[in-house]
């Protein structure tokens, strides 16, 4: 590799390194061609990039990439994992396949800017992936939401079924319903002083033979009328005989 090709590798290693959310340092030790290709295809899917470089190199990158916390990882066999996408997919890539080689020991790193150690680096394996996590909060986040667009459904149906009632009874179009025809006046009835002064004749006329059929029946019956004209009667009758003796008397 002659010197333009080493700046060119050194400027296209710093670009990665400026480039990427987190950065993982490993021993590639013992890994084989096939286990590295398949190391590469896994952290493809967490748009992983895994590179292999020598560290004089690769301290000039740090040095033009400003990423000097780096410098520290890189002494015997070191590889990088330049993470640009998933990182916690990308830690559980490396973790669970070098758990299964027994290689690929993590030997230190960098997230968001910050030193990653051992003990972080596994823990961020532990984590479910991005659309894991995604997944997730959709759920917690669409959980409440289906319930308000539940009951905002019931609220639109119960305001169509009232809409239709109305329409059926011609509220909406602005027809008014057909009005009930009003009952007739009922004629207007006689007063009480017209009936009366009609029929008071009749009622006098009514009273006075009903009074007169039941004197006469009362003497029918027995008993006795003892009236002040009677009595007046017999007295008149006794004045006259009186009269009438003295008036012979003197004639004689």
């Amino acid at each position: 590799m002659d010197r333009e090709q080493k700046t060119a590798v050194v400027d296209e290693l710093a670009t990665e390194l400026k480039d990427a959310t987190a950065i993982f340092a490993v021993d590639y030790r013992g890994i084989s061609v096939p286990q590295a290709a398949e190391l590469r295809a896994g952290l493809r899917d967490a748009d992983t990039r895994f590179r292999i470089v020598k560290n004089r190199l690769t301290l000039r990158a740090a040095d033009e990439a400003g990423t000097d916390g780096l410098k520290d990882f890189l002494s015997g066999p070191t590889a990088l994992a330049l993470v640009k996408g998933d990182a916690a997919l990308a830690a559980k890539t490396i973790n669970r396949l070098g758990s299964e080689w027994e290689l690929l020991e993590y030997k230190g790193g960098m997230m968001d800017g910050e030193a990653l150690d051992g003990d972080s680096f596994v823990a961020i394996a532990r984590l479910p992936g991005r659309d894991a996590l995604n997944a997730q909060l959709a759920g917690i986040v669409a959980s409440p939401l289906t319930g308000l667009v539940r009951g905002l459904g019931s609220m639109i149906q119960g305001l169509a079924l009232q809409l239709g009632q109305i329409a059926e009874q011609g509220l909406v179009t602005g027809e008014a319903p057909p009005e009930e025809e009003a009952p007739a006046d009922p004629e207007p009835a006689e007063s009480p002083e017209e009936t009366s002064e009609e029929e008071a004749p009749e009622g006098e006329d009514a009273g006075q033979g009903d009074a007169a059929e039941t004197s006469e029946g009362d003497q029918d019956i027995g008993e006795e009328p003892a009236t002040d004209d009677t009595e007046q009667d017999e007295s008149g009758d006794e004045q006259t005989s009186d009269e009438s003796d003295e008036n012979k008397e003197d004639a004689s």
